[in-house]
């Protein structure tokens, strides 16, 4: 194994592809979060979303606020595999195994970091922006102008909206994927640790780690979302953002998204898990620190 700056720069190569190949059922999943039953809803489903998307905006649209998650999904994939990286080898076993309630705890710990360095501020501005394109007249012309008018109207504080809500998204998800993970590997590996592993099989890992992660989190996934729209002001915190979801839309509710996120995420981890094992094995050839 290479020092920790191998496992960042692989992790930030993983973050940046995946994320142009996913953006627009991410795109689908924030506006269906966003669309609030009183209001009355805009769209009927997924397939109404992409429809209306791309009749007004072309399919250029589906790709509005793509360039907020691209400068984010590097350094936050960086971030996430670096420090999961430096918790797991604090934690192994003498004989280098990581059993998967460590593997939960240091994904938690990759979770945490990467909400409070990057994930909040960029998906506040992700969110701004797809929500701004639903205005009669939007606002932000692009990314910096809009980081700039953001910053400029509500001080920096204002990338830094739902900041509670992501730290519990974030966290839970990364504990509950790397959890996954881990527990599959240990056992597809069995007793050796130096079994290899099919990039499909990881792939595979990968999707089902995505999808328990969806289904555990993503209520929280929707209060965030809420939390960082241009209508957070309605929200006094994180609980009252929840009570008033329930009070108001149902319990139903906290599963808006739920299809295009599960599309999303599945793809998201098991492309990620690949290119990241993948871009270490290579680097792995060319730093022979063995």
């Amino acid at each position: 194994c290479f020092s920790l700056v191998g496992h960042d720069f692989s992790g930030g190569i993983a973050g940046g592809i995946e994320i142009c190949i996913t953006f627009p059922t991410e795109y689908v999943k924030t506006q269906l979060q966003l669309d609030e039953k009183a209001n009355p809803p805009k769209y009927k489903g997924i397939a109404d979303c992409v429809k209306q998307t791309v009749n007004s905006h072309g399919v250029r649209g589906l790709y509005r606020g793509l360039s907020s998650l691209l400068y984010g999904s590097i350094p936050k994939a960086a971030v996430r595999f670096g420090m999961f990286e430096f918790l797991s080898n604090k934690m192994r076993d003498e004989s280098g195994k990581l059993d998967s309630r460590r593997g939960f705890l240091c994904g938690l710990g990759a979770g945490v970091a990467e909400a409070v360095v990057v994930v909040c501020p960029m998906e506040t501005v992700k969110v701004k922006f797809i929500h701004d394109q639903t205005s009669a007249n939007p606002k932000y012309k692009g990314f910096f102008h809009g980081v700039r008018e953001i910053i400029r109207s509500q001080g920096l504080k204002g990338t830094y909206q739902g900041l509670t809500a992501t730290v519990l998204k974030q966290g839970s998800n990364q504990a509950i994927r790397f959890y996954v993970m881990t527990s599959l590997r240990n056992w597809y590996k069995g007793g050796d640790p130096n079994k290899a592993i099919n990039p499909l099989l990881t792939g595979l890992f990968g999707a089902v780690a995505g999808a328990t992660s969806v289904f555990g989190n993503t209520p929280l996934d929707v209060i965030k979302t809420r939390m960082q729209g241009l209508e957070a002001h309605k929200y006094k915190s994180t609980m009252d953002c929840a009570v008033k979801i329930m009070k108001h839309e149902g319990p139903m509710a906290f599963y808006k998204g739920t299809v295009p996120r599960l599309g999303r995420v599945c793809l998201d981890v098991a492309i990620v898990f690949i290119i990241y094992e993948e871009v270490i094995k290579v680097l792995n050839m060319v730093w022979k620190t063995d």
